[in-house]
């Protein structure tokens, strides 16, 4: 692997990458990043690169201004200043996912939150934030492309652990790699159930008890989805 890339975090990366692209939250586009488990100021993420054919070999190790360890390492995406601001802002953070799954726009674009509509989805209980990018850098293309606007995320995303982009998708935070995919998934599917439960009537979403409980006890159990998607992928001879 590459310089400061552990073999066994590069394979389960690559393969975090490909799950969200078999879940549809990611496309051509998007990426998911790790913390280096053994210097916190580092981070783990893919050279640009399609997600569904991130491999191992293609994992970056970077520092907090976006910098790449190895001075040969392949072109970066453009938006790793969103990892490297949030793992800057938020010491508790060990995974970062950005993503345009395709449900959560709307909700980002009328500025209403995600709530947790559902026990999948107990991640939400504090509802997601929301990032408008004109307050920091004015008319833009929308990406996250400087350190500063980077930092005016993190700041937006707050102790969250979802951040919506108004004109753009989410970013989803958490304590493991992949707590932080399954958090990515059930937050598209969580935007699905909400949207259609606000055609029906007002919905009563889980209070931030019940929120809380069930964000633990999915907690819990995340490790037998992760080998449900892995199975999905054919992905027991990627990793031997």
């Amino acid at each position: 692997m590459g310089l400061n890339v552990p073999d066994n975090l590069a394979r389960e990366l690559a393969l975090a990458n490909r799950i969200l692209y078999d879940q549809q939250i990611v496309d051509g586009l998007g990426h998911v990043s790790l913390r280096h488990p053994e210097d916190p100021s580092l981070f783990l993420l893919s050279c640009s690169r399609a997600p569904a054919l991130v491999r191992p070999e293609d994992i970056v190790c970077y520092r907090a201004d976006g910098s790449a360890l190895d001075t040969e390492a392949p072109r970066p995406y453009l938006e790793r200043f969103i990892h490297a601001e949030i793992y800057r802002a938020r010491p508790d953070v060990q995974s970062v996912v950005h993503s345009h799954s395709v449900s959560v726009i709307p909700f980002a674009c009328v500025q209403q939150p995600l709530r947790p509509i559902f026990h999948m989805a107990g991640f939400l209980g504090e509802g997601s934030a929301h990032f408008e990018i004109r307050d920091a850098g004015g008319d833009t293309d929308m990406l996250i492309s400087s350190s500063y606007l980077g930092a005016a995320l993190a700041r937006s995303l707050g102790s969250r652990s979802c951040v919506l982009m108004r004109g753009h998708g989410s970013t989803v935070v958490g304590t493991s790699l992949r707590q932080v995919v399954y958090r990515a998934i059930y937050a598209e599917t969580n935007a699905k159930l909400q949207l259609s439960a606000q055609s029906l009537g007002d919905p009563v979403y889980l209070n931030p008890r019940e929120a809380q409980l069930a964000s633990d006890a999915n907690d819990g159990q995340i490790d037998r989805s992760w080998n449900l998607w892995l199975q999905r992928l054919g992905a027991l001879d990627f990793i031997a």
